[in-house]
Order: C-alpha cells, then structure tokens, then sequence
C-alpha cells in the first residue's frame, strides 16, 4: 500500500504546482496536521484514495471550516483495508488552544480508547501531530513530545508511528528512524511510505 504524508507546510507539488497524475498509485493518504483546510480538500479531490486526518495545534479553524471530503480520526482507532490506524492529535500546550494538551490530558485521551485498542487487538500505525518524548522531538515545550505516547509504542509494537510538528528545516532531526520495533517517520510537508518495501534507517 502506498501511503501519501503530509504535514505542517503545504508540499506545492500537490497544490501550487498540481500536475495531473502527481497523485496517482496513492492508496491512501494521512495528514499530521497544521494544513489549510482548503489544501487537503484540494488534494482529496484529484486522490483516488480517502484522507484520514488528526488535528495540528495551529488547526482550530478546523472547528468551523473542516477539510472538505476528509475524515478526522482524531482521538478514534480506525481500521482501513487490513490497517488499524490510532489517532491523537495536537501538541503539548503553551497557550490557549483546542488542540493543545497537558501531558495528563494526553493520558486521560488515551485511556478513552482503552476499549477499541483492546477489540482491535492493538494497532498498525500511530498517527498523532506531536512527537513522542525523546523521541525526535524538542526541548522547548512547544515542541516537547508526550511522553504518554511512549507506553502505546511499547506495549502494542506498532509496525509506524507518524508525526509532523517539528519541522524538519529546523535543521536538527531525520525523516525517519527507529524506536525498538517502531519505525518512525516525520511526516514535514510530504513523504510517500510504500508498506510493501523495506525502509533503509540511517
């Protein structure tokens, strides 16, 4: 399964610079949060695929204007051609925001879904906005990750765990890398993960 990434910074190649066929072999497509709403419309729209999507810290337009076309699964376990997909939305919080969240908020968000991982038997994929604590994240708080994140991936071994959040312009951490079974992918602006191939972890 080819699955399309986005997040934080709309990639031009899907919008600006949108060229017939870009999106085509996309099964399916996951955004981390911190788009337009109106880009992710755009994209489902031309996509042969369905957009999942969990909510930015920057994204409480999505109260009023959701992406058109698109599905939330934030705070929701989904499952999608075989792929159960967790997702947990927004960041730590610095300010006053919908999608921002105290470490003990993040827990209580997760024991909510408590039921559905235990009927689901776990999960494949962790799509959430902020990263995990030390886990490519940043020391400032607005970029710290949960550390409630953590008990998920050791207890249920998911095969991904998506995030976007920290840019990775900033300069300071990889696309990809490894967390015991787990691999991780920063999804900044766009990045294609094929499911049937292996991934070189540098």
């Amino acid at each position: 399964m080819k699955i399309l990434i986005l997040s934080d910074t709309p990639d031009k190649k899907y919008w600006d610079y949108y060229q017939e066929g870009v999106l085509d072999g996309i099964d399916l497509i996951l955004s981390c949060g911190d788009l337009p709403p109106a880009y992710l419309s755009f994209v489902v729209t031309f996509a042969k695929a369905p957009l999942l999507y969990v909510h930015g810290n920057h994204d409480d337009c999505y109260s009023e204007t959701p992406p058109e076309g698109c599905f939330c699964i934030d705070g929701k376990l989904v499952e999608y051609e075989g792929l159960r997909i967790l997702g947990l939305g927004g960041s730590m919080r610095y300010k006053l925001g919908d999608n921002q969240y105290s470490e003990k908020e993040m827990e209580k968000r997760i024991k909510k879904l408590k039921r559905p991982l235990k009927r689901y038997k776990g999960f494949d994929i962790l799509l959430t906005h902020s990263p995990a604590r030390n886990i490519s994240d940043g020391e400032d708080i607005p970029h710290r990750g949960f550390e409630s994140f953590l008990p998920l991936l050791e207890t249920f071994s998911p095969k991904y765990f998506i995030h976007g959040h920290v840019h990775l312009n900033y300069g300071r951490k990889k696309r990809v890398s490894m967390y015991k079974e787990t691999l991780v992918i920063n999804g900044f602006q766009s990045y294609i993960l094929d499911t049937d191939k292996e991934i070189e972890v540098k």
